[in-house]
């Protein structure tokens, strides 16, 4: 399973963070697409909530993208956001 995460820091204010996890906590919320599953902890997902998660290869190298509508803006490496 993937977690999805939000730390504050990073040169916006909020960092995404993505780790593998064995299992989610009894309080996590979870999504299931294409035979991936996502987890999210009730504090990030108030800050992610209505996001669309992709996997992404380009000439830079291949990483998560998190499209989040809560954003108010962003940094140009597009792992840090404000709210």
């Amino acid at each position: 399973m993937l977690r999805l995460a939000v730390d504050g820091g990073g040169c916006a204010g909020f960092t995404y963070k993505f780790e593998l996890t064995e299992g989610p906590e009894s309080d996590d919320t979870i999504a299931e697409t294409n035979g991936v599953t996502l987890v999210v902890d009730p504090i990030s997902l108030d800050l992610v909530r209505g996001s669309a998660v992709d996997f992404v290869e380009d000439l830079g190298g291949a990483s998560f993208k998190v499209l989040n509508p809560n954003a108010q803006s962003g940094c140009g490496c597009g792992s840090s956001f404000s709210v």
